[in-house]
């Protein structure tokens, strides 16, 4: 006859293997459905991602697809309770896949971006850092390569001073590569970034152009110096000029705007909007 006590070790035995059997079973629930929920992350997602990270100025609209291969059409906003908006052509494609530094991120968009756009996006401690990927792997450092093209008129969409500007002609980001440090929340910049405004016009301005402008923004983190910010005019009608400092916690900036010779009267609507008149020039102040 088996006696009580070893039936009852027995049972509890059981119990015992049962109960970690279930704990198993809901571990693998659990693991199942956060990878199911990984693999089918949506799309919405990176918006609200993008949507908070740019003070909802850069919106993804209509957003397809989900977190790893997704699409949206790129609309440019004047932030919350904004009713100012405008939206690229066609819709920008992406693609997000993790990788051994992070995660990486590329994005095409026939009318604007030149082939593809890769960044590398590496979380660290107490920040980030977000790298601009060379579309060229063997082009030498210190080639900048054309990111893309953009129509001066999405930026009407930022709302005011732009919307009034109406900018026509073509804006270009070009670089040789950049990176972006986030350190206990603030922001460090390494590298260096071209923007071109070419054959830019206004509809404050009877003139078919305006003209063409250039603004790079550099710094070496080896320097330990903010990054700097300067203007320059490339040919026009309309002379800008200027130079400005970022720090990652702020923008300060200086310039001037003047008309060309025999040009005044055709600028002069145009140069009360741009900034503060001083006589023949306009004074641009930032931060």
């Amino acid at each position: 006859m088996i006696r009580q006590p070893v039936l009852a070790a027995e049972r509890q035995r059981w119990q015992r293997q049962q109960r970690a059997g279930l704990r198993w079973a809901a571990w693998g629930v659990a693991l199942g459905l956060l990878g199911g929920l990984a693999v089918n992350a949506p799309a919405q997602w990176l918006v609200d991602a993008l949507h908070q990270a740019s003070d909802q100025r850069l919106l993804l609209a209509e957003a397809r697809g989900s977190l790893w291969n997704g699409s949206a059409v790129l609309v440019l906003t004047g932030g919350a309770g904004s009713h100012d908006a405008s939206a690229l052509p066609g819709r920008l494609q992406w693609q997000l896949r993790p990788d051994w530094r992070g995660l990486r991120l590329t994005a095409r968009q026939d009318c604007c971006i030149n082939g593809e756009l890769a960044l590398h996006l590496q979380p660290g401690w107490g920040g980030y850092t977000l790298a601009l990927a060379p579309a060229d792997p063997t082009a030498t450092a210190t080639a900048t390569a054309v990111i893309g093209h953009w129509p001066a008129a999405w930026l009407a969409g930022l709302g005011t001073p732009w919307n009034t500007l109406q900018l026509g002609g073509l804006l270009q980001l070009a670089s040789p590569g950049l990176r972006l440090q986030s350190v206990q929340g603030r922001l460090q910049l390494d590298g260096a970034l071209s923007l071109e405004l070419l054959g830019v016009s206004s509809r404050l301005s009877p003139l078919p152009a305006l003209g063409s402008y250039r603004l790079d923004l550099a710094r070496q983190a080896s320097a330990g110096q903010p990054a700097t910010l300067k203007l320059d005019t490339l040919d026009g009608a309309l002379r800008l000029s200027g130079t400005g400092v970022w720090a990652g916690t702020g923008l300060r900036f200086r310039g001037e705007a003047q008309a060309a010779e025999g040009q005044a009267a055709a600028l002069s609507n145009l140069l009360n909007i741009i900034g503060r008149r001083q006589g023949a020039l306009s004074v641009i102040s930032i931060g």
